[in-house]
């Protein structure tokens, strides 16, 4: 099959390799309709994660059932499924729980910037759509593997509550969608810090109240004056860099949240500030099954429709590209067609 293959920092290609096959009973293997660059891909992509030459990358991606193993049940080929970017059994103790990304039989999509990805546990994991999505509904259901819900587990995390007050750090793709996060859960005020114009106008269209582009001190003295001194309720961090989760604390109120989603490179946390203002930190990686239900039931009904985070649109071929694309920030986040 075609996949997107890295070879070092800034080395994205398109290649052949072998298709994924079956290897357990609980496995199945899906041909993509569409898969997506992330945010978190960017990290390899410029040198801060390590890199296996060669290895696929992607792990966002939607598409039809095309085989499945022994042992599941849930899901047929014919199928049009969303894929968690981590798979789950979804019985697990940790599971059961709600901590679907942690599941003691968890995997994660590795091709799903290619023609073909294996899901390693398919009965807990796929979520079937009522048919095939519409050329309109595809981005939106896309968007549902991993930026919207993990948008929404910051939101979770950081305690939103409606008619509070939120501040999301962060304006890529997963940053965007904790601003329609918030809304959506009924926060009063939502403060998207943002410096680039089309993010700043896409965060207000999710329902940001206000857009702060200043940064660091000046920024948190910002969004102090916009919350009357006092800070927000609720901070989502949808960076991973100390600077971001900095910012996130120092704005926060005390006994108010912080929910982290950003993957953290380089962050300590300030605990003897995080005592003298009784702030909570909570967060991680998304447990994008424990949301999908809720999160599907709203794209389908209207309410919320997050695949406007996909600013460009591109041919697997031309995966690297959309790759410099992101980089240099000139798109949000790209949509990949094989």
């Amino acid at each position: 099959m075609r996949a997107t293959t890295i070879h070092a920092p800034g080395d994205i290609r398109v290649e052949e390799v072998p298709d994924p096959a079956i290897e357990q009973p609980t496995d199945a293997i899906v041909k993509v309709t569409a898969g997506c660059i992330c945010g978190s891909d960017l990290w390899p992509y410029r040198g801060e994660n390590p890199i296996r030459g060669g290895s696929t990358i992607g792990h966002e991606c939607v598409g039809v059932v095309e085989e499945v193993g022994s042992a599941v049940t849930s899901v047929k080929p014919g199928d049009f499924v969303i894929v968690p970017f981590c798979h789950c059994d979804n019985s697990c103790p940790n599971c059961r729980f709600g901590a679907h990304s942690a599941c003691v039989n968890l995997g994660i999509t590795s091709s799903g910037q290619a023609e073909y990805a294996r899901v390693t546990q398919a009965d807990g994991s796929l979520v079937v759509t009522d048919g095939v999505p519409s050329a309109d509904e595809l981005p939106s259901v896309l968007a549902l593997t991993d930026v919207m819900p993990t948008g929404w587990h910051a939101a979770v995390a950081a305690g939103v509550r409606a008619g509070g007050t939120v501040m999301v750090v962060g304006d890529g793709a997963v940053g965007l969608c904790g601003v329609l996060a918030a809304s959506v859960m009924g926060a009063e005020t939502v403060i998207a810090m943002s410096r680039h114009e089309p993010r700043q106008s896409l965060a207000r269209a999710f329902g940001a109240t206000h857009v702060v582009a200043a940064r660091g001190r000046e920024g948190v003295a910002e969004v102090r004056e916009i919350t009357g001194g006092i800070g927000v309720d609720a901070a989502l961090e949808c960076v991973g860099t100390d600077d971001a989760m900095r910012t996130a604390i120092s704005a926060t109120r005390p006994g108010g949240g912080v929910g982290f989603v950003g993957v953290p490179h380089g962050v300590e946390l300030p605990i003897r500030k995080l005592f003298e203002k009784n702030v909570g930190v909570r967060g991680g990686m998304a447990p994008v099954r424990r949301y999908l239900p809720e999160l599907l039931e709203l794209v389908v009904a209207g309410r919320i429709d997050p695949g406007r985070v996909f600013d460009l649109t591109l041919p697997l071929e031309e995966a690297p590209e959309g790759y410099r694309a992101m980089d240099e920030r000139r798109a949000i986040k790209v949509m990949l067609r094989p």
